[in-house]
């Protein structure tokens, strides 16, 4: 879609409605949900609001959250709404779904032309169909288009759980409702092929066919980077902020996203340890919150170089290009985990738009979309090859790695926000012609 078409959408569906765990919360699609919000207001949408949870129940579920006081505001004309639970303690989760999905309601009909985008399955995508269909059922006006993305961990922690435990109903449930939308999409071709692979799984024990239909209908949608953030980077400014970090460019080794197992930062401590980076003057920066935090600041603790291992747990969402551009090589060894596995991996495509040094991965899920041929790639859980990466990008030629940058600069640039959303605008307009639809 071009810009023009892109802005003659924007008039008629002059809402966008993005439901998503939000800010505060650390996670890639909280920032993707931002970025689709702000490209929608360049698109000529007049209206854009995000729908999320107030930050006490985020809290109480025990998200990784940036500082409140860190978190950047959002930009004006986007409306962050938090709607409060209905109903008193004895209504325990359903209580929040309910204030949420009635806040959907409320939007649905009072005669909006919107566009309703929905990232994760469960609850969100459930919760726009359900708000869909009761809004339908009131006899009011309802003109809204559905877009349902899913990212990845809501299949891995969802549906693969139900099969695994043979819990048809649930997962029949999630992928009825994921069905029911407009547009279905999901986070990396390989998000896809696992969507497809699980319903296949519900369709030979019970011969349903969902397998079918998500393979007829659901289309890849990469997530939605502010490639401007990291291309209007300054080295002036980052070389203020590493001084104000205390550290010096191409002084450090940098993993910059949540401390969870399936992220592999115990590996990465390992490997830094065996490698020849901290005898070479090297530290190691570990930037994020999470669930392993602890457990991860003990083992740094525990090894020989300690004095040369930093944990960052305030890192603003400005700061990051700076402290992406500035280090030595950039590690996010994942692994698969059975609560999670990498389905993309954005902060690798937003190091790649940083620049600096290289990025070092392994190939889990859809993290071979998000670098393409441009990052060292090693195996998984293995401390020895981060070394040997590690030791390898030391001995790189300035030039050589200067030239690495702009090729993975070049191929990040796919994942600009304003290319993604038209590309999903491009899939609703496609369905003005469909008359099941109108």
């Amino acid at each position: 879609m071009t810009p023009s078409a892109a802005a003659h959408h924007a008039r008629r569906a002059r809402r966008l409605v993005i439901v998503v765990r939000a800010d505060p919360v650390i996670c890639g699609h909280s920032g993707e949900a931002r970025n689709l919000a702000e490209a929608a207001l360049d698109r000529g949408f007049d209206e854009v609001r995000i729908v999320t949870w107030p930050i006490e129940r985020l809290q109480a579920a025990g998200l990784p959250l940036k500082p409140l006081d860190r978190v950047l505001p959002y930009r004006e004309g986007i409306v962050v709404e938090r709607p409060e639970p209905v109903g008193d303690y004895k209504v325990p989760d359903g209580r929040y779904l309910a204030g949420l999905t009635g806040r959907l309601v409320e939007l649905f009909t009072d005669g909006v032309p919107t566009v309703a985008l929905s990232l994760y399955l469960s609850p969100h995508a459930t919760a726009v169909a359900d708000a869909v269909a009761v809004a339908r059922r009131t006899g009011l006006p309802v003109d809204v288009v559905t877009v349902a993305e899913a990212v990845g961990s809501d299949v891995t922690n969802v549906v693969r759980a139900c099969v695994e435990e043979d819990r048809f109903g649930a997962a029949a449930h999630v992928l009825a409702q994921y069905l029911s939308h407009d547009v279905c999409l999901a986070v990396s071709r390989y998000t896809r092929d696992l969507i497809v692979t699980e319903a296949a799984a519900i369709d030979a024990r019970h011969g349903t066919r969902f397998a079918e239909q998500c393979a007829a209908r659901v289309e890849v949608s990469y997530p939605a980077i502010d490639v401007g953030q990291y291309l209007s980077r300054t080295e002036e400014g980052t070389d203020a902020v590493l001084a104000a970090r205390g550290l010096e460019r191409d002084g450090y080794v940098l993993f910059l996203s949540r401390l969870a197992h399936a992220k592999g930062v115990d590996d990465l401590i390992e490997g830094f340890v065996r490698s020849g980076a901290p005898a070479a003057g090297q530290r190691l920066v570990v930037a994020g919150n999470g669930p392993q935090a602890d457990e991860l600041r003990a083992l740094a603790a525990a090894t020989p170089v300690a004095d040369r291992i930093t944990f960052l747990h305030d890192v603003s969402d400005d700061e990051k290009p700076h402290l992406m551009a500035g280090c030595t090589a950039f590690v996010l060894p994942s692994k698969p985990r059975p609560e999670f596995v990498e389905t993309f991996g954005i902060a690798l495509a937003e190091k790649m738009l940083s620049g600096g040094g290289p990025v070092i991965t392994t190939d889990t899920g859809g993290i071979g979309e998000a670098v393409g041929d441009t990052a060292v790639v090693v195996p998984v859980s293995d401390p020895d090859a981060i070394a040997a990466a590690l030791d390898d990008v030391l001995a790189t030629d300035p030039v050589d790695r200067a030239a690495w940058a702009e090729r993975s600069r070049e191929y990040a640039l796919q994942f600009d926000r304003a290319v993604v959303l038209d590309k999903i605008l491009d899939h609703v307009a496609a369905l003005d012609a469909t008359p099941a639809l109108a």
